[in-house]
């Protein structure tokens, strides 16, 4: 008789971003945890980073309810289980009340360096977990169908430079003008001549994006609300640079191995910068430990970083 999977239980977080911060979990619980059958359990948003992830079964998602109601809906759907490991990023009760041979779980004496090598040292691992994103054949063919119609109607050929004018708080937002303003500047730079404009976003964040799109005009092609986290990692995957706030789709944007451009006003850019070999920040305080608000970042310093970014990596021509 086939021996039953061993079962892991992962408590990811809720946001996108923290999502893709602890998706080298999953590797690792392969390497901990040989042929393990993984259920994931994270907030609607960040669910479908995990439906093709190598190992796992199952995604539960956790629709926040009053009085800590979506841990008990969780606890009721987990606690029949035997698990061979349970890892819970949050450091809930949660994972105490479930039956586990092994208990990752988060608590502050982990922190210390980036949120990555936080996570690393609370799974045990030997080297940092590196983010990923487990694209799959869905995602590349909802990124399609999205963007070919915009190069077919005239957008055209040519580089695609993806932005993200939005952030899931109101503090971490630069504003809609100067992103317009910076779109407008960057289409009359010489290096980005012939290049692709390519505002990205989820559903309800088409205000943010308005002014870049209408600066990049013909050259713009909307990917605000076009689809789900993954149909836009997929997107990202076609574009030769990235340039965002401080929120999900940077850190989607520097797994994919994008160069990645993160813009960063009152948080901890040190912390909470993209990761990776080809992730570079622009803060409104570039001390580590102070903060500015984000209006303090102006379009100039911006616009100098984009083309540090082009600089470091240009695009590759055909020859």
């Amino acid at each position: 008789m086939k021996a039953e999977r061993p079962q892991v239980l992962f408590v990811a977080p809720d946001r996108i971003g923290d999502c893709v911060i602890a998706s080298g979990v999953i590797r690792e619980i392969d390497r901990q945890v040989p042929g393990a059958a993984i259920t994931v359990a994270c907030g609607p948003p960040a669910a479908a980073l995990f439906r093709s992830a190598p190992g796992v079964v199952r995604v539960i998602v956790l629709h926040k309810k009053k009085m800590a109601g979506h841990w008990i809906a969780l606890w009721r759907q987990t606690f029949a289980t035997r698990w061979a490991m349970v890892i819970d990023i949050r450091g809930s009760l949660l994972a105490w009340q479930l039956r586990a041979k092994v208990r990752k779980i988060y608590n502050r004496s982990y922190e210390g360096g980036r949120k990555v090598q936080t996570v690393s040292r609370m799974m045990g691992a030997a080297t940092d977990l590196e983010p990923e994103i487990f694209l799959d054949d869905k995602a590349r063919r909802d990124a399609e169908a999205v963007i070919a119609p915009q190069l077919a109607s005239g957008a055209g050929p040519g580089p695609i430079l993806a932005l993200a004018p939005i952030a899931n708080q109101p503090g971490k937002s630069w504003s809609p003008e100067r992103w317009g303003e910076l779109t407008a500047r960057l289409m009359a730079e010489p290096r980005f001549e012939g290049w692709r404009f390519m505002p990205m976003g989820g559903p309800g964040d088409e205000r943010f994006a308005a002014q870049t799109l209408e600066a990049a005009g013909p050259r713009g092609m909307d990917f605000v609300g076009r689809g789900d986290i993954l149909a836009s990692a997929a997107a990202m995957e076609r574009a030769t640079l990235f340039v965002g706030n401080d929120s999900g789709l940077m850190h989607v944007a520097a797994a994919v191995g994008r160069p990645t451009l993160g813009l960063f006003g009152p948080t901890e850019w040190w912390l909470y910068g993209a990761w990776g070999p080809h992730a570079r920040t622009v803060a409104s305080n570039p001390n580590q430990g102070q903060f500015a608000p984000i209006e303090d970042l102006d379009v100039d310093r911006v616009f100098q970083a984009v083309l540090d970014l082009y600089d470091a990596y240009p695009p590759v021509t055909e020859p």
